[in-house]
């Protein structure tokens, strides 16, 4: 009898979307007024805490539901029209992403790079060098064509020999040829089906 008089009165009730607001209310109002988190949760390992308040961290449910709220208001029962896209938790994946610095390279890479004048294709060509060598296409002819984008570049540019921005020219020249010759055996791959 009790749990379905309580069922009852809940399908007339409204719950607050504000983060951390776990007030209940009648639909359509009177709306109370809200203590509440900006951002959503984020449960990371075994710490638990606010996005919006990352200095305070909780380690037990009991904590982290006691954490007291940044943001004040009134409660509402409609989502932001950005809520929609918003996450309800967060992890450590998401803090992550938000946290993640400039790609880190290698220990060879970096050398390549270095030895090429600093020069960020300098690794992709050794690479691409390394892969197309497996492929079958044989090192002569891989640095045969380099060389002929690389002085076309430089005739193009004005620049000297030993230029980084040479390097990343070439490279960003021979990744549209690739791409072309990629998109030409599509081309002829959906004429011979």
């Amino acid at each position: 009898q009790k749990s379905t008089e309580k069922k009852e009165a809940v399908k007339h009730l409204s719950s607050c979307v504000h983060f951390g607001c776990n007030q209940r209310f009648p639909k359509g109002g009177p709306y109370p007024e809200c203590k509440y988190h900006s951002g959503p949760p984020v449960f990371h390992e075994t710490a638990k805490f606010w996005s919006c308040c990352p200095n305070k961290k909780a380690y037990d449910w009991e904590q982290f539901q006691s954490l007291p709220a940044c943001q004040s208001g009134t409660c509402t029962d409609v989502k932001d029209e950005d809520g929609g896209s918003q996450k309800e938790f967060l992890g450590g994946c998401d803090i992550r992403e938000k946290t993640a610095g400039p790609t880190l390279r290698s220990i060879d890479d970096f050398n390549t790079s270095a030895a090429a004048g600093g020069s960020e294709g300098a690794p992709v060509l050794e690479r691409l060098r390394s892969v197309l060598g497996e492929l079958d296409v044989e090192n002569e002819l891989f640095d045969q064509v380099l060389e002929g984008i690389k002085k076309n570049v430089i005739e193009k540019t004005g620049s000297g020999d030993d230029d980084a921005n040479v390097v990343d020219e070439v490279v960003q020249v021979l990744g549209g040829k690739l791409k072309n010759a990629m998109k030409a055996i599509a081309v002829e791959q959906q004429r011979i089906n």
